[in-house]
């Protein structure tokens, strides 16, 4: 969606409703549920041996019918949650950063030539809506046009400038935004599916190995993948900031707060 979004954002607008929002979260959870099944089939509770006289303990753990049962399963994780949607990841977010690349080398040629054309001085394209753009070339007496406007000409260009740097640094920021996530997304998922997938082939060697603070560090760094996306945006997106005050600004507004003439009597004892 985000690929279609950047790189075909006329095509994108006709499927990328609100209500094809709520089909995907729904077609996400029920998958995502279905795909849990066999934890919930499989899994079951054992007593542990203990040396000392103390009440029983049990231990949650997997009865798989065989050890190829196991292998594949966990292999078959690997692929669905981790290779397929990396691979897929890096491919949508590279088409992203070279849309986005390609158009800040074409905007950057075009304020390069329109400076020689006015002997030094930038304009902006006179089309700037954003990805997908096209120049549009102006009449030969644009400049005579632009000299009689005077001084509400001038404003206007260095507005069409500012507006063309803050959209191509905001591209900048977008690029660096998808590296980001695609490298969370590494970091955070793949030492705990390389684990699952060495202890289901080699279990006797993963448990020596990742007994103890090694799984206990790799599992807590698969979750926090659940919350450094809205971090990263957060840092990182100002149109997200924003909108994430004004929904706390909203919050706020909505908590029943007592009345000012309520609180005067409160403040005219509290200083008598």
């Amino acid at each position: 969606e985000r690929y279609s979004a950047i790189c075909n954002p006329l095509q994108s607008r006709a499927w990328q409703t609100r209500s094809h929002a709520c089909r995907v979260i729904a077609g996400t959870w029920l998958f995502s549920a279905l795909l849990m099944l066999p934890y919930a089939i499989y899994s079951t509770t054992r007593p542990v041996p203990a040396r000392r006289a103390r009440p029983p303990v049990a231990q949650c753990t997997h009865d798989w019918p065989s050890e190829h049962v196991r292998q594949a399963w966990y292999v078959l994780l690997l692929l669905i949650l981790f290779f397929i949607p990396g691979v897929v990841m890096m491919v949508a977010y590279g088409l992203i950063s070279r849309e986005l690349y390609r158009g800040i080398r074409f905007e950057l040629d075009v304020k390069g030539e329109a400076a020689q054309r006015n002997g030094g001085r930038e304009l902006a394209p006179a089309c700037d809506e954003g990805d997908g753009c096209y120049l549009q070339l102006s009449r030969p007496g644009g400049a005579l046009e632009l000299r009689a406007l005077g001084a509400a000409g001038a404003q206007q260009d260095r507005a069409r400038i500012n507006s063309s740097e803050a959209k191509l640094a905001a591209k900048r920021r977008v690029i660096r935004m998808l590296v980001v996530i695609v490298a969370m997304f590494f970091l955070c998922w793949l030492p705990v599916f390389a684990a699952n997938t060495w202890r289901a082939f080699a279990p006797r060697a993963a448990q020596r190995a990742l007994s103890g603070t090694p799984i206990s560090f790799i599992h807590l760094l698969s979750y926090t993948s659940a919350c450094a996306n809205p971090l990263i945006y957060c840092f990182m997106n100002r149109r997200f900031r924003r909108a994430f005050l004004a929904t706390c600004a909203r919050c706020r507004r909505a908590c029943p707060r007592r009345a000012p003439q309520e609180e005067l009597p409160n403040a005219n004892a509290s200083l008598s």
